[in-house]
């Protein structure tokens, strides 16, 4: 393959710009799945209503970037979506179900008149955010972990996804959403209502660094290649600083929760893990897009259908983010029980 032809370049670009898109969708829909996970372990009525207003203004805005990594995939990595989709469509459903159980709930639950219809209501957010942080987490497992490819077509099971490892990552990626909720809200909440969320960040920090460290020693044995990426010079180079930046974003995080530093640093130290967890992962199973056996150059469209893609993607992506950071300046700022209602 001639590496310095588009056939080269524009799949790296288009791998680039699909791992931004489910990053920032990891960081922007990641703290209020969280934030519904926490819902119902706050009794006070008058929090669960500060807890909404937070996110309020901004969460279905959030899931744009969910639909943008999909097209990305479907446009670009054709190949790609034909393998994932068949050995995912469970989880996927299942997710897609819970997103909208959760969504309906979300609105519904200030518009109930009596108490019964609305702890229903509350139920129902917090399990569909529950629901959707696992299967996202087992969507993930199961990409890493290896999907099965006979004749470049998916050849497992419907249910290769219940494994050990998928059901770990689901329950990591739960964990890591739930304490981005609890930080969320230590920024931008006061009183009664953070000091609980303190405490549920210091427990969550905890159980996120254990499991970390649990998907970091067990993912190199997943397959020889990622055990070579890990061990190997000079890629070695690159997952090294990892372990370090992790332990130094846990110290911060413990001063942060101890009232140290600013209340938004929290928020930024589970950020760090997110990000360092996916940089991992993306160091991990480079250059393949369906590990262990398609990369992906081999998933890709031809290059005048990326060329098309990309030309469209130079307006559309700037707009989005434009409209993104504009909805969340305007939103700043804590949120109390006298702050005007969205809904």
């Amino acid at each position: 393959m001639d590496l310095t032809g588009a056939a080269y370049w524009l799949p790296i670009v288009w791998a680039v710009l699909a791992a931004t898109a489910i990053f920032i969708y990891v960081v922007l829909d990641g703290f209020d799945l969280g934030l519904g996970m926490l819902f119902l372990a706050e009794p006070d009525k008058k929090h669960r209503n500060i807890m909404v207003q937070t996110i309020a203004p901004v969460w279905d805005g959030n899931e744009t970037w969910m639909i943008f990594g999909g097209a990305a995939l479907y446009g670009v990595f054709p190949n790609a979506y034909a393998t994932i989709l068949p050995a995912l469509y469970l989880p996927v459903l299942i997710m897609l179900f819970a997103l909208i159980i959760r969504g309906v709930a979300f609105e519904f639950r200030s518009r109930m008149h009596t108490q019964q219809a609305q702890n229903l209501w509350d139920i129902g957010f917090c399990g569909g955010s529950l629901v959707a942080s696992l299967m996202q987490g087992i969507i993930l497992g199961t990409l890493v972990s290896g999907i099965r490819i006979e004749d470049n077509k998916f050849a497992g099971s419907s249910f290769d996804w219940l494994a050990p490892f998928p059901i770990f990552c689901g329950l990591a990626v739960a964990c890591g959403y739930a304490l981005l909720g609890a930080t969320w809200l230590i920024w931008r909440t006061a009183s009664d209502l953070q000091t609980t969320m303190r405490k549920w960040a210091g427990i969550l920090s905890v159980a996120m660094l254990v499991m970390i460290a649990a998907v970091s020693a067990w993912t190199p044995a997943l397959h020889v290649t990622y055990m070579q990426h890990w061990t190997t010079w000079p890629r070695i180079l690159y997952v090294a600083p990892v372990p370090v930046a992790v332990i130094a974003l846990a110290i911060l995080m413990l001063q942060a929760l101890r009232g140290k530093t600013s209340r938004r640093i929290p928020f930024f130290c589970a950020l760090g893990w997110f990000f360092l967890s996916f940089s991992g992962l993306g160091i991990n199973i480079w250059p393949y897009i369906v590990p262990p056996s398609m990369t992906i150059w081999q998933a890709s469209s031809p290059p005048a259908s990326q060329k098309f893609l990309l030309a469209g993607t130079v307006f559309l992506l700037p707009l989005i983010l434009a409209y993104t950071a504009y909805a969340y300046h305007v939103f700043r700022g804590t949120v109390n029980e006298h702050s005007e209602s969205y809904h």
